[in-house]
């Protein structure tokens, strides 16, 4: 039995060839436009000596060239391996030499780096997508190269529904990144039965703003939108100004997105300026949504913000609150058709319902990754006794409901009590001065680790150190709340705005 993830391009297309696929600045492509378009770029990247099975890097902004270089690269039966444009040279050249990558496809912003990183892994073919408004580079060759020829016939390379579709590595918060071999089958699953569950139609507009090259965005957005023809309107970076602007021009109904982007909207000082009376659903993920924030914005858009869980390893999507009404707020829902959950101890026991019993979710199921490329000790060690091991710490309610706590990595041991970041993180988001706030855990020779809270603040509020700190100590026990905090004019945040701890 064959499986190639790019047959839901091929029947959507035939279902709404005049459809558009995706809405952007300067124009709309259909999905008729962009089935031929893939066929072009299969044929072209087969003529450019790339084999079944080999990787492209795929290096690319949310613009129509990502859609078209995806599905193109799935019907050539090549793997992709999306990245970050953000990368530096040597961040390039160790993902494109892990994944063994031959060609990279990339854009002309980043181009002068990217070059130097595919040099450096030893990357013979490099093309360039040029954008209007931004200088074409003096290396590499034009991605309109791919495009050359038009094809007789329709290519769709034949693929086992387990061979490796994508390659998608993880940001981890210690070590190398690594590899998540992400297959054909589990890809589709993960489209299909959260999109049946989500009840996305065929008349939906889903802001895409989330980066395509991150998991959530290319899982959750890209392949459920094309496997239910739904369009996309795609912005290539988080600005909550022009996304608000997007979301009325667009006339979006559904916006996906991680907590800090709520934030941000939320706080916009011209929200009120815009008509926002088509968006119907609001769809959170990434990391835990503070339920000050999700009240907040559920009053204001007067929507329902359904929240998830899910890992890169997952292909995104793992539990799930499937609609409003049956939903249980500040919960990520329950698991998806397929997918079996557990809360673990340490002893890799499995442990009772109960917010009392919290230990490491494991999953195992049909959404689960192939393994990590090239690297079978971690896929070992990640799948000890037959489970995926998530790093996360959460606990399953009595209704079968889980909630995250925080990352096992992330968690607090002071004086040999445990301290959850997410915990005292909740209660910060309801001070009045505070727009975003991380706690991590700092070296203390007396205690072991100390609790840090860094903390940015609203458009002109002020708050000091003491304020802080006293507000957090009335509100929790006396070894939880942070005897530090440190105030940012701006809290780093990686590609889908998640806040990165790891650089605090």
């Amino acid at each position: 039995m064959s499986l190639n993830l790019a047959t839901m391009l091929r029947e959507s297309a035939r279902a709404y060839p005049d459809k558009p696929v995706a809405l952007y600045d300067g124009g709309q492509l259909s999905y008729a436009q962009l089935e031929a378009l893939t066929d072009r770029f299969a044929v072209g990247l087969r003529a450019s000596g790339m084999e079944r099975g080999e990787t492209v890097g795929l290096q690319l902004p949310n613009i129509p060239q990502f859609l078209i270089a995806y599905f193109g690269m799935l019907k050539a039966g090549c793997i992709g391996v999306p990245l970050n444009v953000l990368l530096k040279a040597p961040e390039l050249a160790y993902c494109l030499s892990d994944a063994r990558a031959r060609t990279l496809i990339t854009w002309a912003g980043v181009a002068d780096e990217a070059v130097k990183g595919a040099a450096d892994a030893g990357v013979s073919e490099v093309y360039v997508v040029n954008t209007p408004g931004v200088p074409e580079p003096a290396a590499g060759r034009r991605f309109e190269e791919l495009l050359a020829v038009d094809p007789e016939t329709p290519p769709m390379e034949p693929t086992d529904p387990g061979d490796t579709a994508v390659v998608v590595y993880t940001s981890g918060t210690t070590g190398q990144p690594k590899g998540a071999e992400l297959t054909h089958y589990q890809l589709y699953m993960n489209a299909d039965t959260p999109g049946r569950l989500f009840g996305i139609r065929d008349d939906d507009v889903v802001l895409v703003v989330l980066p395509l090259f991150h998991v959530f965005g290319l899982s959750s957005q890209l392949n459920v939108c094309v496997r239910f023809g739904a369009t996309m309107s795609l912005v290539p970076r988080f600005d909550p100004e022009k996304v608000l602007e997007v979301m009325q021009r667009d006339g979006v109904t559904i916006f996906e997105g991680v907590p800090t982007m709520y934030i941000a909207l939320l706080h916009h000082p011209t929200l009120a300026e815009y008509d926002m009376t088509r968006l119907r659903i609001g769809v959170s993920g990434g990391a835990p949504i503070p339920a000050e924030v999700l009240d907040a914005f559920e009053e204001k858009f007067g929507i329902v913000i359904l929240e998830g869980y899910g890992l890169t390893e997952t292909a995104s999507t793992t539990t799930f609150n499937v609609s409003a009404a049956e939903r249980k707020i500040y919960s990520v829902g329950k698991p998806i058709w397929g997918v079996e959950v557990q809360i673990w101890d340490d002893e890799n026991r499995p442990l009772p319902p109960g917010a009392d019993h919290v230990g490491e979710i494991v999953i195992r199921g049909v959404n689960m990754m192939r393994g990590y490329f090239g690297n079978p000790e971690a896929t070992a060690e990640a799948f000890a006794g037959g489970w995926f091991h998530s790093g996360d710490l959460g606990y399953r309610d009595e209704d079968g409901f889980y909630f995250i706590v925080d990352r096992k990595k992330e968690l607090i041991i002071r004086g040999g009590y445990n301290v959850y970041p997410r915990e005292i993180e909740e209660v910060l988001y309801t001070h009045p001065a505070v727009a975003s706030a991380a706690v991590v855990g700092v070296p203390d020779e007396r205690l072991g680790e100390e609790v840090k809270a860094y903390v940015e603040t609203m458009p002109g509020a002020t708050a000091t150190e003491q304020d802080v700190i006293d507000y957090v100590r009335a509100r929790v026990a006396a070894y939880k709340y942070p005897r530090m905090v440190e105030f940012r004019s701006e809290l780093p945040k990686g590609p889908t705005g998640k806040i990165l701890k790891k650089e605090l």
